[in-house]
């Protein structure tokens, strides 16, 4: 991560204490100086991957930016007394990169997700942002034999701005092993945007994202994904219970 970006460690993993309006221009320089930046949305679920597998974190200390996604990580952060300035949700600072990309005419791709969504996000993000050209989009629905043709089909078109959207457990370490070959100025991994932008799911109401009930109503439209969600009470009681070693460094091994 830039030595210019202030953080706060929670298990080890460095969050941005930089404001989403921060985090939008930080991000507008690195893609206009074409400085690759692998950006990760992180969320309690991911925290808690990284605390339960090396493999998980190292990948996640390679990111050059973790911003704090979930409430519960911004709870976190205040909680142990090194507060982050504010939620830095990866559905809005989507839509705040594709809001500059319109001034500035830059070029997006669309990766994950089913065809079927990935195609009706694809037309609703174009009419919506008619100066960003999406240049192509692909479902997420590959196997690492496949890796390589659609890292190459990518890396032709050279856009600006790589979203992706696949499994929770495949998302950031497909970015992380690919990024370099990929060779594009912004990747963001941003999970169910995809679903929220096509209409398949609906967005929290803002009551529920000023209660940080964002989860829940989630959690109501996609009932599956209550085992991920059981998740969140431990990371809770986690962090209740290691206050005074929350922030404090864990060697990369």
């Amino acid at each position: 991560m830039s030595n210019q970006v202030p953080t706060v460690p929670i298990y080890g993993i460095p969050f941005s204490k930089m404001s989403m309006d921060e985090t939008v221009s930080y991000l507008t320089d690195t893609i206009e100086q074409k400085r690759q930046t692998h950006i990760i949305t992180a969320n309690p679920i991911m925290i808690m991957s990284a605390v339960e597998s090396t493999d998980y974190y190292r990948m996640m200390r390679k990111a050059d930016l973790i911003v704090p996604d979930g409430a519960g990580v911004v709870w976190a952060a205040n909680y142990v007394g090194t507060p982050v300035t504010e939620r830095v949700a990866g559905f809005d600072l989507l839509h705040r990169l594709m809001q500059i990309g319109e001034k500035r005419r830059w070029t997006a791709y669309l990766l994950g997700t089913s065809q079927e969504i990935i195609a009706a996000a694809a037309e609703k993000l174009q009419l919506q942002y008619p100066q960003v050209r999406i240049i192509g989009f692909r479902n997420g629905y590959f196997g690492p034999e496949q890796d390589a043709e659609v890292v190459a089909a990518i890396r032709k078109l050279s856009p600006d701005m790589l979203f992706v959207a696949r499994g929770s457990d495949t998302q950031e370490p497909w970015i992380a092993k690919y990024k370099q070959e990929l060779g594009v100025p912004l990747i963001m991994g941003v999970g169910g945007s995809f679903d929220i932008i096509a209409g398949r799911l609906k967005r929290a109401p803002v009551l529920f994202q000023k209660l940080r009930l964002e989860w829940f109503y989630r959690l109501l439209q996609e009932p599956k994904r209550l085992p991920r969600m059981l998740v969140l009470p431990k990371f809770v009681v986690k962090v209740m219970r290691d206050k005074e070693n929350v922030t404090k460094p864990r060697p990369i091994s």
